[in-house]
C-alpha cells in the first residue's frame, strides 16, 4: 500500500483548475464570459437548429423563400382583393412581404425560445453549459434565416422598382441594425419567460403559437397604421412590435410613419422584458430538473 510523501517539498501546489462551477449567487448574476466561452459551443447548437430544420426535405432551404412567399400570397388573395384593405397605395405583394419577413422573424424566436426547457431537457440532465446558450443560439439560427429572406425581400423590392412601382428606400434603412436586435430581443424576452414558466405550467406551450397568430393580427402586418381609427390607434401602438414593423416598412418602402417616442418604447421594453425573462430563467434553472 503506498503512503503519502510526508518529505513532498510544500512549494509544490496542485495543477490549476480548468472549470470552476459555482452557485449562482443572485438572479442577475449571468456570466457574459462564460458565455464568450462556450461560443464554439453556441455556433455547434446554431447549426444543429439550422440543420435539423430542413434535413430530410427535397428542397432544403429553399423553405425560407417559399414560405414567406406563399403566405405573401395567401394574404393578397384574401386581404388584398376579396376583403380589399388598402395598402396606401404599395403593390399588395410587397406590402405584405415586407411585413412577413419582418415578423416572422420575431414569431420564430419567440416560439423556438419558448421551447428551450422542454425539447432540451434530456440534454440539460447530462451535461453542464450556460443554459442561455441554447436560447442565443436560436435567436442567432433564425437570423440566418431571416437575412435569406431578406435578401429575397430585396430582390423582390428591385423587381417592383424597375415595373414602375411608386416605392423608394430611404435614409432609415440605416436603423435596419436595431430593429432587428428589437424583433430579436422581444422574442427572446417573451420566449425565455414563457419557456419558464411551461415547466411548471404545460397548457401554455399549446397557447403560444395561437397567441402569436392573433398578436399578427394586432400588428401592422396586413395594414397600414395610417387606416387605424384614432380612437383604437392608442391600443395598437401600445403593441412593442407595432413601431419596429412600420419603420421596417417605411425604411424599405418610403410609405409609413415613424413614431421617434414609439421606437423608444419598443427599446424600452425589450430591455425590461430581457431582464425579467433573465431573471425568471435564472431562477427556473436552479429547479428545472426537479419539475420537468
Amino acid at each position: 500500500m503506498n503512503t503519502p510523501d510526508t518529505n513532498a517539498s510544500p512549494n509544490i501546489l496542485p495543477a490549476e483548475w480548468t472549470l470552476i462551477l459555482r452557485p449562482k449567487r443572485n438572479l442577475l448574476d449571468v456570466n457574459l464570459h462564460e458565455l464568450w466561452q462556450y461560443r464554439d459551443l453556441i455556433m455547434l447548437f446554431v447549426k444543429r437548429d439550422f440543420v435539423s430544420k430542413f434535413k430530410q426535405t427535397i428542397l432544403g432551404p429553399l423553405w425560407f423563400i417559399i414560405q414567406p412567399l406563399l403566405t405573401t400570397i395567401m394574404f393578397t388573395i384574401i386581404f388584398g382583393n376579396i376583403a380589399g384593405i388598402s395598402t396606401s397605395g404599395i403593390p399588395k405583394m410587397l406590402f405584405y412581404m415586407t411585413g412577413i419577413v419582418g415578423w416572422t422573424y420575431f414569431s420564430t424566436c419567440l416560439n423556438d425560445t419558448s421551447q428551450t426547457f422542454i425539447k432540451n431537457a434530456s440534454l440539460f440532465g447530462k451535461v453542464y453549459f450556460p443554459r442561455l446558450a441554447l436560447p442565443i443560439s436560436i435567436v442567432i439560427s433564425n437570423l440566418v434565416s431571416f437575412i435569406i429572406q431578406f435578401i429575397f425581400l430585396c430582390f423582390f423590392l428591385g423587381w417592383f422598382m424597375i415595373k414602375g412601382a411608386d416605392v423608394c428606400p430611404t435614409i432609415l434603412v440605416l436603423w435596419l441594425p436595431f430593429l432587428v436586435f428589437l424583433m430579436a430581443a422581444l422574442g427572446l424576452g417573451f420566449g425565455i419567460i414563457i419557456s419558464s414558466l411551461t415547466t411548471k405550467y404545460r397548457d401554455l406551450s399549446h397557447l403560444v403559437a395561437f397567441g402569436v397568430s392573433l398578436w399578427m393580427y394586432a400588428t401592422p402586418i396586413i395594414y397600414p397604421l395610417s387606416q387605424i381609427p384614432d380612437k383604437y390607434k392608442i391600443y395598437v401602438m401600445l403593441n412593442p412590435m407595432t413601431s419596429v414593423v412600420e419603420t421596417f416598412k417605411t425604411a424599405l418602402l418610403g410609405v409609413g410613419q415613424i413614431h421617434y417616442l414609439q421606437l423608444l418604447y419598443s427599446f424600452c421594453f425589450s430591455l425590461v422584458l430581457l431582464a425579467i425573462g433573465v431573471v425568471t430563467f435564472n431562477k427556473v434553472e436552479k429547479t428545472f430538473m426537479d419539475t420537468v
